[in-house]
């Protein structure tokens, strides 16, 4: 199939099909006689498989790990300990952003409780943003 086709099944834009590419993450397809990359069903699986792991939170760079490792798939060796690892990791940073992100409304929410009401004063929003965010 050729790269608009394979990029169309596989939600993406060609632009990021190129970019996977350049990176190394997806290989370069053999290309037709008339030079038309010329991509099979393996390439839309790495695709998918690439989509779906940023879609999760994994980097290319973590996700071209699992790669390395369930290339051991072939020799029947895959290691899965590490695999399970990164993943408890990934969950754990997601977990941490989340606490974050939680503060952060928290901490915006309180301020939207101080109104700016009166014009000769300084809005108690604008103020809290010049504040340490410690204190908040």
């Amino acid at each position: 199939m050729r790269i608009a086709e394979l990029a169309g099944r596989a939600r993406v834009k060609v632009s990021t099909v190129r970019f996977y590419e350049r990176r190394g993450v997806l290989a370069q397809p053999p290309r037709t006689t008339g030079g038309y990359r010329d991509y099979d069903d393996k390439a839309l699986s790495q695709l998918r498989f690439l989509r779906r792991g940023q879609e999760l939170g994994f980097t290319l760079t973590e996700l071209t790990d699992f790669t390395a490792m369930s290339a051991g798939l072939r020799s029947g060796v895959i290691d899965v300990g590490s695999v399970t690892a990164a993943a408890v990791d990934k969950l754990q940073e997601i977990d941490a952003r989340i606490q974050d992100l939680q503060r952060t409304r928290d901490a915006l929410q309180m301020l939207l409780h101080q109104q700016c009401i009166d014009p000769t004063e300084e809005c108690p929003i604008v103020q809290a943003l010049g504040v340490d965010s410690s204190t908040l």
